[in-house]
């Protein structure tokens, strides 16, 4: 996955920016951005403070691991279904 340029922080900061009144356009000429990187900014980060994206940042993180958990646990059982002579 691409790294992003800016951090949650500095994407928060640019939409505040432009909730203060400033337009689209002149934000992403001041910031070196394209629309569309402002409009999926705003679809991920709409709304929301610095603490509450670091929160989602982490959980996603979480989300991640369990789910990589949870796929080693359903190969072990698969592993162990499959191994001829044993009946569970």
């Amino acid at each position: 996955m691409k790294r992003s340029r800016f951090s949650e922080a500095q994407i928060i900061g640019i939409l505040k920016e432009h909730a203060a009144g400033m337009s689209t356009p002149d934000l992403c000429r001041k910031h070196g951005i394209s629309d569309a990187t402002f409009y999926n900014g705003r679809r991920k980060y709409g709304g929301m403070e610095v603490a509450d994206a670091k929160r989602l940042k982490a959980l996603e993180a979480e989300n991640a691991k369990l789910k990589k958990m949870l796929a080693e646990q359903m190969m072990d059982v698969a592993t162990l279904k499959e191994m001829p002579g044993k009946n569970f």
